[in-house]
């Protein structure tokens, strides 16, 4: 097979999972059984599901870090198969929880290592690494000539995403990337990766053990049942208003109507006009917060409506309890 053969796209590529099975030496069960699903180009699919459910072993046979054992998992039309492993990992980026950055190596360098084994020229790779470390918010200047212990887990976690991208990949795996951090620096990094793919649209595949972080992510949601059966696959919205059966009922939790509600922006809301005091007496949240956040601080303030605010805090309207119940109904 030729080498230019071998080449993927660095445009999205569509993922599909075509009845993959893992079975590994001397277990009784697979670890994936039977897989069948398709990732559009551009878009987030977060595995999801309990231990056991062979969500990583999913991921991993993506880039051939473990070899499927019937079926079949193309990129862009093209079986995985066909494609030499090393070139078509060298081809993924590949977010961990632990980041994986070395820690002998700059930012920069780290950065810099895919565009190296690749053969790209200095000027080529130094113009790569201070694009990505602009694009996650960290600066060359600043923060190219540091080490990974001199950065916050938050930054870590930006300089491996940048790092995964630095070959320009059509697609993105990432396991569990944002597990390690703090519940607010988290929350933050995920609402920053979620802005930057909307800028860079590459096919992600990303595992969380977390129902609400995964409602977030993704476009589609695929839950696992144990022993690596699909059993659910659907936009989050879908979902959680129409869970296939009862596990995925049960997994997905009681308060799965409160979940909706965190798909949904004020500024979706058709509002209701301020009254001449401009709604000052209510607590007040920006257009861009979710319906949850929205019911969660009028329950704590004892509010029955929230003031919402445009850019520069401009007064946009209110929204009311009943409001948001309607629009979480829907």
């Amino acid at each position: 097979m030729s080498q230019e053969s071998h080449k993927i796209s660095t445009s999205a590529q569509e993922i599909v999972f075509d009845h993959v099975v893992k079975m590994y030496p001397n277990s009784a069960t697979p670890a994936v059984d039977d897989l069948s699903l398709t990732v559009p180009a551009g878009e987030i699919c977060v595995l999801l599901g309990p231990s056991g459910s062979g969500k990583t072993t999913a991921l991993m046979m993506v880039n051939r870090l473990a070899e499927p054992t019937g079926g079949d998992i193309r990129i862009g039309g093209r079986s995985i198969r066909d494609l030499d492993p090393i070139q078509l990992r060298r081809s993924i980026g590949y977010v961990i929880q632990q980041t994986g950055l070395f820690p002998h190596l700059s930012i920069a360098a780290n950065i810099a290592t895919v565009p190296k084994v690749l053969g790209w020229d200095r000027k080529r790779t130094k113009d790569r690494v201070a694009e990505l470390l602009d694009l996650v918010g960290l600066p060359v200047a600043e923060y190219g000539s540091r080490y990974p212990t001199q950065l916050s887990g938050g930054q870590r976690q930006r300089v491996g995403i940048a790092r995964a991208l630095a070959a320009d990949p059509p697609v993105m795996l990432m396991d569990e990337p944002f597990g390690a951090l703090d519940p607010i620096t988290r929350e933050h990094v995920q609402d920053e990766f979620l802005a930057l793919h909307e800028r860079i649209r590459k096919t992600v595949i990303f595992v969380s053990h977390d129902i609400d972080e995964a409602v977030k992510m993704g476009d589609r949601v695929a839950i696992l049942r144990e022993g690596g059966r699909l059993a659910q696959y659907d936009p989050p919205r879908t979902l959680l208003k129409k869970p296939a059966d009862e596990f995925v009922a049960r997994f997905l939790g009681a308060d799965r109507g409160l979940k909706r509600l965190s798909l949904v922006r004020l500024s979706d809301l058709e509002l209701t006009p301020a009254p001449d005091t401009g709604g000052g007496e209510l607590p007040g949240l920006p257009g861009d917060a979710t319906l949850r956040s929205a019911l969660s601080l009028m329950v704590a303030e004892g509010a029955d409506a929230v003031r919402v605010t445009g850019d520069g805090g401009a007064v946009l309207g209110t929204a009311s309890m009943d409001a948001v119940r309607k629009a979480g109904a829907a």
